[in-house]
């Protein structure tokens, strides 16, 4: 599983751009299911089960990381660029990025301190401020090596952490894909059809048309969530903690989810003996947010990685976690046809 995320983590598709991951996933599930893509570019695969049932249930997880976009080129040879997806800027200025798919490398500059005012020292940067250097020495330099429109992503290794944690870009949502294909491989008890969805981080888009095409009675949204467990940090604050076994959200801003599920999933990480956990805040949101309210409205549920340094270069999750995500999914998908 850890080779697995790594490869999907290590590909890069920004919300829009996601053809690499398609391509490599297909590969991946091509020879376990029928699928399809849509002309947004979902990928709906769909599984036969050892049994059927009138229930229609869909896992889902998105393709899409966080990055950015090229939007100008100035004279000096740097890129105007801004967000694709949520991205604090604390976390872009100095870091290293690949522009386009061609290898081009760049590092996001910004004025140097020294030439800074107090106030815009005590104040977040912004995005206007910024630009990424790749080298070039005029515009007419640089247009020989990008073009606008780009998409810009983090340039993040993959690495170990620790006894049982691994950090890199894109976790999110990489994670839940993985976790899908190992479903798909490993093949499921009922007919069940999974979704690889794009564009989450921009607005929910591939999923508010996957889920009316594939029109579920159930869906399993799997995800990464924003872990605040860090010394500093209390209470409902800290959201949820690494090693505490997978996160099941009762609500958040686009979801209050169906709590026979919620329910049926604590029951089964009790009767497993593997944690689970819930999210202490209502905040964020994920493809549930489209997927409960299509066409007649579907019973839905998420199960998330919790996940420190979320939408940046270092998400970080812990592998046991992970590990016990695929546990507790594989058993809710076969128990909710038995509902």
């Amino acid at each position: 599983m850890k080779e697995l995320l790594k490869e999907l983590c290590l590909i890069n598709g920004t919300s829009g751009d996601e053809t690499l991951v398609r391509n490599a996933i297909i590969e991946k599930i091509k020879d376990y299911c029928e699928y399809r893509v849509d002309n947004l570019g979902n990928l709906i695969a769909f599984c036969i089960g050892k049994k059927s049932s009138e229930k229609k249930l869909m896992i889902a997880a998105h393709m899409d990381e966080v990055g950015f976009i090229v939007m100008y080129i100035r004279n000096d040879g740097t890129l105007c660029f801004n967000e694709v997806g949520g991205v604090d800027t604390s976390v872009v200025i100095g870091r290293q990025v690949t522009v386009g798919n061609n290898g081009i490398c760049g590092v996001v500059g910004s004025t140097a301190i020294h030439n800074l005012s107090k106030e815009q020292r005590e104040s977040a940067p912004k995005y206007a401020d910024m630009y990424i250097d790749i080298g070039a020495d005029s515009k007419e330099e640089a247009e020989k090596m990008v073009s606008l429109g780009d998409s810009v992503y983090f340039d993040s290794e993959f690495a170990e952490l620790g006894g049982n944690c691994v950090k890199s870009k894109a976790i999110d949502d990489r994670a839940g894909c993985a976790l899908m294909i190992q479903l798909i491989r490993e093949g499921v008890d009922y007919d069940t059809y999974f979704v690889f969805n794009v564009q989450e981080e921009v607005g929910l888009r591939g999923s508010t048309v996957s889920s009316f095409a594939v029109a579920p009675d159930f869906a399993i949204v799997l995800e990464a969530t924003t872990a605040s467990d860090i010394d500093g940090v209390g209470g409902a604050k800290k959201v949820c903690s690494l090693g505490n076994g997978p996160v099941v959200s009762f609500m958040d801003r686009s979801t209050i989810y169906d709590k026979e599920l919620y329910r049926m999933a604590f029951d089964i990480a009790a009767e497993f003996g593997i944690p689970c956990q819930t999210k202490t805040m209502i905040a964020g949101g994920n493809d549930s947010g489209a997927i409960h309210k299509s066409r007649g409205g579907v019973r839905t549920i998420a199960v998330s990685a919790p996940c420190r340094y979320i939408h940046s270069p270092s998400c970080v999750i812990n592998m046991e976690d992970f590990e016990n995500m695929l546990i507790l999914t594989r058993e809710l998908a076969k128990r909710i046809h038995e509902l």
